[in-house]
């Protein structure tokens, strides 16, 4: 082949590239509230309380999910979370469940929030951070990590469990109170991350239905930010036992786990992945459905 060809060769290649660019690659992102999980059940709480059959169906469901990145909540140690998900992800658990934090832990069942990886999804692991204002607080940690997904960008990833009891108006009590300075403290999060130029997800248990039109904690946690709630439009399909009721289902009528995104990515595929009727009545699953999408 002659030089000249060659050289023509070189510059339709990269034309090509140029008017058609490799697209980033496609993360599933999941978050899941798995209800007390713990390998030690509290005698204090019985949802803490499950069979090694109601672990393997949670497993099952976790694998239906087909996901490269799970936000977890409500989770007590490694080895059940380890259970739920199988030995092909990397956990990261949050900071104050770390020896070192024991101050920051109750004695006998701690509800942590943390990440299972896909292993070979590169990720580093920050420095968590307390959502909780208030001195001495033993709840409400961001576990914080990394992602490397491809050679596009990384991607800043939370994993949060916000103040329960406000679930939608404002009122001014101590759960609203503290609700909105969680807000707060992830507003000033997303501003850094958009003054680095860095893309973000948010993902878990908000206690809280963000997706509500002008809704007031949405607007706290997203202020003079770019930020989008990749859950705005989704269903709330999830079915779990009832607790007044334990032989039939309820369902609510909202969502509060929810994913946020920066501007510098894109969330498709947004749905709850529910559980079976059937499972639901016959096994301890969760009374969270795993949230996922689908981010690049």
């Amino acid at each position: 082949m002659s030089v000249a060809k060659i050289c023509s060769l070189v510059v339709s290649i990269l034309m090509l590239w140029i008017i058609c660019p490799i697209s980033a690659t496609a993360t599933t992102f999941t978050s899941w509230n798995i209800e007390w999980l713990s390998s030690s059940p509290s005698a204090k709480f019985s949802e803490s309380h499950r069979s090694a059959t109601d672990v393997q169906k949670l497993n099952q469901h976790f694998i239906k999910t087909k996901s490269e990145v799970l936000a977890f909540q409500e989770v007590n140690d490694p080895q059940i979370i380890g259970d739920v998900v199988g030995s092909d992800y990397q956990l990261f658990f949050s900071d104050r469940s770390q020896r070192s934090n024991r101050y920051l832990q109750f004695d006998d069942i701690n509800q942590y929030t943390g990440f299972a990886v896909k292993r070979g999804i590169p990720t580093s692991d920050p420095v968590d951070f307390p959502l909780d204002t208030q001195s001495g607080s033993k709840l409400r940690f961001a576990t914080y990590i990394v992602l490397y997904p491809n050679s596009e960008q990384p991607i800043h990833a939370l994993s949060v469990h916000l103040k329960a009891r406000c679930a939608g108006a404002y009122r001014n009590d101590r759960h609203c109170k503290t609700l909105k300075s969680q807000g707060g403290v992830l507003n000033k999060w997303i501003k850094e991350r958009e003054h680095q130029n860095q893309a973000y997800v948010i993902l878990g248990d908000f206690n809280h239905n963000l997706s509500y039109s002008g809704d007031w904690l949405w607007q706290s946690i997203t202020k003079s930010t770019n930020a989008s709630l990749a859950t705005q439009l989704t269903s709330a399909d999830c079915k779990v036992r009832s607790r007044k009721q334990p032989n039939k289902t309820h369902q609510f009528r909202s969502l509060i786990d929810h994913i946020i995104v920066s501007d510098k990515l894109t969330a498709s595929n947004v749905q709850q992945v529910t559980f079976n009727t059937n499972q639901v009545l016959s096994y301890h699953l969760s009374d969270h459905c795993p949230i996922q999408a689908i981010i690049k």
